[in-house]
């Protein structure tokens, strides 16, 4: 009896195989049929792109549809290269499902020149083309590519750093974490190590990286300092603070320790105005461009989105030169008299005029 259920299960499965190859070999073949054209822009359309106006439309491509032997979903992929490039080392402009056309704005195809080896500031070349393809296979390149000119403007500052706020009711935000937190300064020459000095409050506090969210982060406790990678780790303990006053925190996320020490301000001088001045201000060398003072701590000072452009700048108090800061390294540092290093971006910047830190921030759109 075994060896006929045995030899009945053998059969069904012959048969199901069967019906599967039989099923795989009626599927319809799908055959590329014609290629997908560029009808707009006309070639030799000329871009000059103003880096004032990053999320506006620079131009919208359009195609004829691209035609197969069967009714399939057609993916489109709009491609831009160097002028008389083979399109193997191609950037990708825009990706569709059925749709013949994309709207690319001015920081996409900026970018799109620059890592395509343009210079900014300069008029280059460049192929636009079409390809489509039907789940992944049955490609089809466009037979002939269109001609465009643009000229790029400065694109994004290479920036690969992480930044840390205070959050708790010992700071200016409170428990809130997304509201105006006191960012932390960076250490340029070892950039595990962040630091703040200036006034907190009675009670607590602890960093985190992402204004919103409260992970990744760090608290502590004597000296240790404790990680929170995702909001189902652990909380970590707070940071206490024992009394009002003016501190300097200290940490080192490689280390994973920490510094609370009192900081005596009773000599520190209180300033009207700061601003930052220099060839890659909007004001030159001729007038500073004014800061927000905070109304927590006096010393501590802000500037939203500002455009700066290639060359240096310092600080400066009460505009004039009686007292000024400066530093020798591009996006963090302080405590010398050098023009701090500026590329070309927009930049939300911090100051700290207890200690002449100074934390720039580019690529602000």
């Amino acid at each position: 009896m075994k060896n006929i259920y045995k030899i009945l299960i053998a059969f069904i499965g012959v048969l199901a195989v069967s019906c599967n190859a039989d099923a795989v070999d009626e599927r319809p073949i799908v055959e590329a049929v014609s290629t997908p054209e560029i009808t707009a822009p006309a070639t030799g359309k000329v871009f000059v792109l103003d880096a004032n106006k990053p999320t506006e439309e620079a131009a919208k491509f359009t195609w004829s549809a691209a035609k197969y032997s069967a009714s399939v979903v057609v993916k489109y992929t709009l491609l831009i290269d160097k002028k008389g490039g083979d399109f193997t080392k191609a950037v990708t402009l825009a990706t569709t499902s059925n749709i013949t056309e994309a709207s690319i704005l001015v920081k996409d195809l900026n970018q799109g020149a620059i890592d395509l080896g343009a210079q900014t500031d300069v008029a280059s070349l460049f192929d636009v083309k079409v390809t489509s393809s039907v789940s992944g296979g049955v490609p089809q390149v466009a037979k002939t590519a269109i001609t465009i000119s643009v000229t790029p403007y400065t694109g994004k500052v290479d920036y690969k750093f992480t930044e840390w706020y205070l959050v708790g009711d010992a700071s200016v935000s409170g428990w809130d974490n997304n509201k105006g937190n006191q960012i932390l300064f960076r250490n340029p020459k070892n950039t595990n190590e962040y630091t703040f000095t200036g006034f907190f409050k009675a009670g607590s506090f602890k960093t985190i990286s992402t204004l919103g969210s409260w992970a990744p982060m760090y608290g502590g406790a004597s000296g240790a300092l404790v990680y929170r990678g995702k909001d189902s780790d652990p909380d970590p303990a707070n940071f206490a603070i024992p009394a009002d006053g003016y501190y300097t925190f200290s940490m080192d996320v490689q280390k994973l320790t920490y510094k609370l020490v009192p900081y005596d301000a009773t000599a520190a001088k209180s300033y009207t105005t700061v601003g930052i001045i220099g060839d890659s201000t909007p004001g030159g060398w001729d007038a500073s461009t004014a800061m927000k003072k905070s109304t927590f701590n006096g010393h501590i000072w802000s500037l939203g989105v500002t455009s700066l452009k290639d060359g240096g700048l310092k600080f400066r108090a009460n505009d004039s030169w009686d007292v000024s800061w400066g530093g020798n390294t591009a996006f963090s540092g302080g405590g010398t008299g050098d023009n701090i290093p500026v590329a070309k971006s927009k930049y939300v910047i911090y100051f700290n005029d207890l200690d002449g830190s100074y934390l720039m921030i580019p690529n602000q759109e």
